[in-house]
């Protein structure tokens, strides 16, 4: 099976080159999205620096894995719609709406990432985020549990 990466346009694209950087950061992604925790962690190298930028830095897979765990442990959702991905070399960067969900409460708000994949594996995932608009954006997620219709949702793409 060949991915396909969901674009914010509602299209898809084939990826052919499975170890390509865009490739592996668009399977980590989707795994993510799919709560595949396993996958996830097997796309991390053993020295995964992941950092949201002003937040803690996690560094190695065994931090990485007990972080992972626990977010899909507790039944936290995760969905990605990606503006943009581009590769040069080693390096991804990806502009992205990523929605975080817990029941009825979803936020979703603005990241670009920057990966760095070494040998078919993430060493480097730094995500930068604006806290304005992650502020309001969970804010709307808790008014969006008394006014279901005011719930943040990404458009339809079919």
């Amino acid at each position: 099976m060949t991915p396909k990466l969901q674009l914010a346009d509602g299209t898809t694209e084939n990826h052919k080159d499975l170890d390509s950087p865009v490739e592996v950061v668009t399977r980590f992604l989707n795994a993510m999205q799919e709560g595949d925790v396993e996958t996830v962690i097997g796309l991390v190298a053993d020295d995964i620096v992941y950092s949201n930028v002003s937040l803690p830095t996690i560094r190695g897979k065994d931090q990485f894995s007990k972080g992972a765990r626990a977010y899909y442990r507790h039944h936290l959702g995760f969905q990605v719609v990606v503006h943009r991905i581009a590769g040069n070399g080693s390096s991804v960067l990806t502009e992205r709406t990523d929605a975080l969900i817990l029941g009825p409460f979803r936020m979703q708000f603005w990241v670009c990432g920057v990966f760095e994949v070494e040998n078919g594996q993430v060493t480097l995932w730094r995500d930068y985020f604006d806290w304005r608009s992650t502020m309001l954006a969970t804010l709307r997620g808790l008014i969006g549990l008394l006014v279901p219709s005011l719930r943040a949702k990404f458009p339809a793409t079919d």
